[in-house]
Formats: structure tokens, sequence, C-alpha cells
């Protein structure tokens, strides 16, 4: 199994081609497209690579509508008007938030002006200036100085440094037109993470998010990356973190699938034998996780987070027909790790995808078997 590692590693470094994979005797290997014994993604309904919708991790068709009136028009009424109507601790109200942000950012970068043309994200401008009391807004503007900051300058840069102190201070104005709500501060823990705020100063930060939203799993996923070892924690601290947050979890919440995100956070760099991932230690934040899914609402805007994660893990497990349940939740939305960490969101689903279709026929499963 090993060398089947190794082979898709090395597609995945050009994403040339989704490979093709067939059931041979409970195993599976590389074949053409094309090929009679391909097990094609096809047969179970799921969406062609191409058509991935690559900007969320789940359907959230509102948003969807709102961001494409708003692009359209640049006119950023009906943005403000879906954040208004929002439940302000939720965590649909940070996703949205991060959406209109992104797309903000996104637009600026295909579109940065000149002379001729208007830079792109104008509406935004427009937002901020035309309602400067506006919580939405300034959450949005927040969230977008910080994706600038990470998407455009360099950790450890002045540049950096200099977006990320006009991001803090926008924090602290939404911060003040909204009090009760958590969004700027969960906005605040990648300026943490950013400007490596001391650790008085982080555990300062964190309380206020507490006290407003503690079951907030979008923010314990921010949290989380301040205490990874590539930051400013370690192992060890990150994986108490996770687990804790396990442990406190209310009934229903998505926070048992926390410890399976510090493993992610800490995956060796290059490891492609799956006995890593029938460990006890990775088996363990599995079980969590899955038991997390099984417990959480189904319209909970996290679960399709989780979802995505299992699949990596179910894969790299070799537990195929565990993966393709979950798959069947996700299919057609891949904005979500792991696959966001790619160049390529929607080629690097499509691998773990046929990967998990070829092994579940290998054994015995078919469209017919798998439950939907």
């Amino acid at each position: 199994m090993e060398i089947l590692w190794v082979l898709i590693a090395i597609l995945m470094i050009g994403f040339v081609v989704v490979p093709f994979m067939r059931r041979r005797r409970g195993m599976i290997e590389q074949v053409a497209p094309g090929h009679p014994d391909a097990a094609d993604p096809a047969n179970y309904g799921f969406v062609r690579q191409e058509e991935l919708d690559v900007r969320m991790p789940g359907p959230d068709q509102d948003l969807l509508d709102v961001l494409d009136l708003v692009q359209r028009t640049q006119d950023y009424r009906a943005a403000s008007q879906l954040l208004a109507g929002t439940e302000a601790e939720g965590e649909l109200r940070w996703q949205r938030v991060q959406a209109f942000a992104g797309a903000a950012s996104l637009e600026l970068q295909q579109r940065p002006g000149g002379v001729s043309e208007a830079p792109g994200g104008q509406w935004l401008r427009v937002w901020r200036a035309e309602q400067p009391k506006d919580a939405g807004g300034a959450a949005v503007h927040a969230e977008f100085l910080v994706q600038q900051a990470w998407r455009t300058a360099t950790p450890g840069t002045e540049e950096f440094r200099i977006i990320m102190e006009e991001a803090k201070s926008a924090c602290a104005d939404a911060a003040l037109l909204a009090p009760g709500d958590p969004i700027p501060y969960i906005i605040e823990l990648s300026v943490s993470r950013g400007l490596a705020y001391p650790r008085p100063e982080f555990e300062q930060l964190w309380l206020k998010i507490l006290d407003r939203a503690p079951a907030h799993m979008g923010a314990h996923l921010a949290a989380l990356h301040y205490w990874c070892e590539k930051w400013h924690g370690s192992r060890e601290q990150a994986y108490d973190f996770a687990e804790a947050a396990a442990a406190r979890a209310p009934q229903g919440s998505l926070l048992a699938a926390m410890p399976l995100f510090a493993v992610f956070e800490h995956l060796p760099e290059v490891n492609l034998v799956s006995g890593f991932y029938q460990s006890e230690v990775v088996t363990k934040a599995i079980h969590g996780a899955l038991y997390a899914v099984h417990a959480a609402r189904h319209d909970d805007p996290m679960l399709a987070h989780v979802r995505h994660l299992l699949v990596f893990f179910l894969v790299r497990g070799e537990r195929w027909a565990e993966a393709m349940n979950q798959l069947v939740h996700v299919d057609g939305h891949v904005g979500a790790l792991p696959w966001t960490l790619s160049s390529d969101p929607a080629a690097e689903f499509a691998v773990y995808r046929a990967l998990a279709v070829a092994g579940y026929e290998a054994n015995g499963g078919s469209p017919a078997t798998l439950p939907h």
C-alpha cells in the first residue's frame, strides 16, 4: 500500500490528473481513465471535479446569492442585511464574515486598480464609509485586513506587521460597535498569532471569547493555531488545549472533534505510511470526531469542516466505507481543511475521493450498498 501513496503523492505534486482506480482482490491500483474496471465516483452521484465549489465547506445558499449580488452590482447593502439577520454568537455569522472578507480580498488581488480601473473590493470601502457604525461591516473590514496580511505579506516583515497592527485596531473598533459579539475577538486570534502576543495577552483575549461564546468551534480552531508547535506553543500544548475543549464540550457540540484538528496540525511533513494513521493517537482522535459528527445537529455550520477532515484521515487509514459515509454528506463543496492548503483544492479532494471509491469497491462496496 505504501507504494500506492508514493505514486499518489507524485501525482498530487503536479495536479495533472485525478487517478482512476480499480478493485482487485481487496486491493486498489491505478489504471488509465476509461479502463473497464475503473472505479468511477460519478456512479455515486458525486460532483465532477471542475464543478466542485471551493468557496465554502458546505452549502449556504443565502450567502452564495448575496455574494453573487454584491460582486455583480458592487453594492454592499445585501451583505449588510444578511449579517444583521445572522445570530451574533453563532458559527454561521463567523463563516459569513470570513466569506465576505475573502471575496473582497480576492477581488483586490485580481484587480489591484490603476489609472483606468477601480480596485476590486470597492464595495467594502464604500460600506465602511457610508455605514461606519455597522458592526457587520466593521467585522468584515477587520477580517479583510487579516486576510490581506497573510495573503500579501511575509510574516515577520515590516509590511506584515503594519497590516496586522491596522487589523488589530480594526478589531477594537468592531468590538466597540457590538460589545457582546465574539467575532471581533475571534478575528483578533489571527492577529495574536501573527504579532506573537505574549502568553498573558493571548489568554486575556481568549477569556473575552469564552465569556461571549464558550462553545464556539471556529474560535477554538483559530486559537489552536497559536498553541501549535509551528507558532507559539508546542505539540503537547496544542494537544492539551484540544483535549480540554473536547472534555468540556456540551452535548451535541463538535468540540469533541478538536483533538483530530490538533493531530492534523502536527502531522509529519512526509508520512505516507498508512500505519501512522492507524496508530492509537490518531484512532482515538478519529473516534472522537466520529462521535461528535454523530451527536451534532444536522444543520451545525461546522459539521462540514469536521467531515472533510475525517475524509482525509479515514482514507489515509484505509477505512474506506467510513470515508464514503462522510463523502456523501460533503461532496460538492471543498472549501475546508485539508483541501484549502493546496493550490488546487478541488484536485486534492478528488484524489482522496477516488481512493475512497476504489477502496470501497475493492472491499465489496457498490452504489447500492452505500447509505445516504
